[in-house]
């Protein structure tokens, strides 16, 4: 199995709602915070998570949470296990 890193940024959509930004690989999980630091500095919302998949398998773990910046954030990043 692999670990993937991924950071997911949103921005303001109409009527205060956000949209999700296209999601950026990482490398490792000190990356993943790194950018997602950065990131939040320009984005409302922000959070990196890891996964374990082996993705020719079709085997996919629960994503778990490296961290996350913003108000309001979605239950289901809030819910995730940390790293």
């Amino acid at each position: 199995m692999a670990e993937f890193f991924v950071v997911q940024s949103f921005s303001p959509a109409k009527r205060g709602a956000m949209k999700p930004d296209i999601p950026v690989q990482a490398t490792s999980i000190m990356h993943a915070r790194r950018m997602a630091e950065r990131l939040a500095l320009q984005k409302p919302m922000v959070f990196a998570t890891v996964t374990d998949a082996d993705p020719e398998a079709g085997d996919f773990g629960e994503p778990r949470l490296i961290c996350a910046y913003g108000d309001d954030l979605p239950e289901e990043v809030s819910n995730m296990q940390p790293v």
